[in-house]
């Protein structure tokens, strides 16, 4: 018999000594928002050529309904809620208010992109003649001379979560750290529960990876990579492929690999940002700016805007008129996080389910509360590596990880992690009835072992059972789950909102663009001015590299 899982004392002392607040409600629940992107489609699956319906109100104004990269890549944004189900409810009537404004349009549930017919068919969102749409488009633009459309018609679920003042407070008391600012502090354990996260995230990888295959529309004309092999004339896949939207098919830039962001404090993420948005690359000068006035790119520097940071999950802070993501988090420190490595659940009409959100939320407090050294430069590769491992070959039962040095399993390591992350559902589980989180471990413990119960697995199967193709099978589902979503009743007074919001949002947007009194070259100017400057209002506390 294999030996039990030992889970470390550190853990396991700091999860006792927050029990007793967590039973008398003192510590609060965490707290999150989805985002959660899909493109829209046409009854044939391919990529929309519509505009976003005016009928949705105002891509540039509209608080939950807006678009990413392409005209046709609705973004719904939720509030944020306590309970999981709440985020769900909302961003499930946001569909279903979607669906009544569509004609003969669906939205694909899958995060690599439908049927495409070249660079051009990935239409760039349209934000209107203000000097802030303007920017919104332009920078869109220079995303597309950089990488091109393709890459950016992928689609995922973006996760917002923060934890609640009370917690920070018991924690910041338990630890003996009074005498550091709160925000300050908080900052750092955030950072804390970005370095394990970083260390760990192929886990998330493997278990909610739902992209082991591609439409041959994706690649270039007779480019196909070696790791890729044929399914059917239309469809291409990695055997044991977990995401290939995390992949070097997905989102990538070479050039910001030189960044080395591994997120040992918030300083040093803030000043590499800020020295990428400042940097002239040489590749991207020679692409031009302002072209005899066409503009092709905000600027020519290694990162236009700090938003084209690539990453698996960001520190967050929400900012202020005037002011950059980095500003706002140098000058009143992380807010949340943003969890970014989701791949939609192409079986799910929300993209995303109350299991896997009770999952994350637990696996993000393992990460926080567990020991988190700094990252050295030979660390944050081999942390590249094993991510890179399990996108392309996570279900592999031959593939070995590197752990402090030794090899070990997908599956022996991961068994180490749930062990360690029953404890943390025991005090998430506190404040909660039927221990939701403690049931989401279970639930998904199983495949860890049977790899053929991921969704990518479960995915290829689902295509292999078809006609081969990925596209046909994704809008089979399309279709199901949209005919479900339009049936899907709404909360009254939700829908009411978002009917209000349509006037609302497009009244906002005129009234932005009649207020416009510059030309866009000085608003640029002006913002990468102030972009520039430091707003850090006091240094974090002291801390030591490796």
């Amino acid at each position: 018999m294999p030996e039990p899982l030992t889970v470390p004392a550190q853990l396991t002392a700091q999860i006792e000594r927050l029990l007793p607040s967590a039973r008398l409600g003192r510590l609060g629940r965490l707290r999150r928002g989805l985002e959660k992107e899909g493109l829209r489609v046409d009854a044939k699956g391919h990529i929309a050529q519509t505009q976003h319906p005016a009928a949705l109100g105002s891509k540039l104004t509209h608080p939950h309904i807006t678009t990413d990269y392409s005209e046709a890549l609705i973004e719904y944004i939720t509030p944020v809620y306590s309970q999981p189900r709440e985020a769900l409810a909302f961003l499930s009537d946001l569909h279903t208010f979607t669906y009544h404004h569509l004609d003969q349009e669906w939205i694909w549930p899958g995060s690599m992109p439908s049927r495409l017919s070249g660079n051009d068919s990935v239409p760039i969102a349209d934000y209107g003649t203000s000097n802030v749409g303007t920017m919104k488009h332009v920078y869109r633009k220079g995303l597309d001379v950089r990488y091109g459309r393709i890459m950016q018609a992928i689609a995922g679920v973006h996760y917002n979560v923060s934890l609640p003042d009370d917690m920070w407070h018991a924690l910041r008391e338990l630890e003996g750290a009074g005498n550091i600012p709160f925000n300050d502090y908080r900052s750092t354990r955030y950072f804390g529960l970005i370095r394990n996260f970083r260390r760990h995230s192929w886990l998330l990888l493997y278990l909610f990876g739902a992209s082991p295959a591609i439409d041959k529309s994706f690649l270039p004309e007779g480019n196909v990579p070696e790791k890729l092999k044929p399914l059917n004339d239309d469809t291409f896949y990695a055997p044991f492929a977990t995401t290939l939207r995390m992949s070097d098919l997905g989102y990538q830039n070479k050039v910001q690999s030189q960044l080395k962001i591994c997120f040992n404090s918030l300083s040093n993420y803030v000043n590499t940002l800020r020295h990428a948005i400042s940097t002239p690359w040489p590749d991207y000068e020679k692409l031009g700016v302002n072209v005899e006035g066409n503009w092709q790119q905000l600027n020519a520097n290694i990162l236009q805007i700090e938003n084209e940071y690539y990453s698996d999950i960001r520190p967050k802070r929400v900012a202020k008129h005037n002011e950059t993501p980095s500003q706002a988090l140098e000058a009143r420190g992380v807010e949340y996080i943003e969890v970014r490595c989701l791949d939609l659940n192409p079986f799910d009409p929300l993209g995303v389910t109350e299991t896997q959100m009770r999952f994350v939320d637990t696996f993000l407090m393992w990460c926080l509360l567990s020991e988190s050294p700094w990252i050295s430069d030979d660390e944050c590769d081999r942390l590249d590596d094993n991510r890179r491992w399990v996108v392309e070959r996570g279900r592999d039962p031959e593939l070995k990880l590197i752990r402090n040095g030794q090899t070990t399993s997908v599956q022996e390591w991961g068994e180490q992690i749930f062990a360690e992350m029953k404890e943390v559902a025991r005090l998430l589980d506190a404040v909660e009835d039927n221990a939701p989180y403690a049931a989401a471990l279970e639930e998904l413990a199983p495949r860890l072992k049977d790899p053929s119960l991921t969704p990518s697995a479960e995915l290829l199967a689902r295509i292999e059972e078809g006609n081969g193709s990925l596209s046909d099978t994704l809008l089979a589902l399309a279709k199901e789950q949209g005919e479900k979503l339009k049936q899907t009743p709404m909360l009254r007074s939700r829908e009411a909102l978002l009917a209000q919001l349509i006037e609302t949002s497009h009244q906002q947007q005129r009234d932005i663009e009649a207020g416009d009194q510059e030309s866009f070259a000085a608003f640029l100017e002006a913002y990468f001015t102030k972009a520039r400057e430091s707003r850090a209002l006091s240094a974090l506390p002291p801390e030591e590299s490796p």
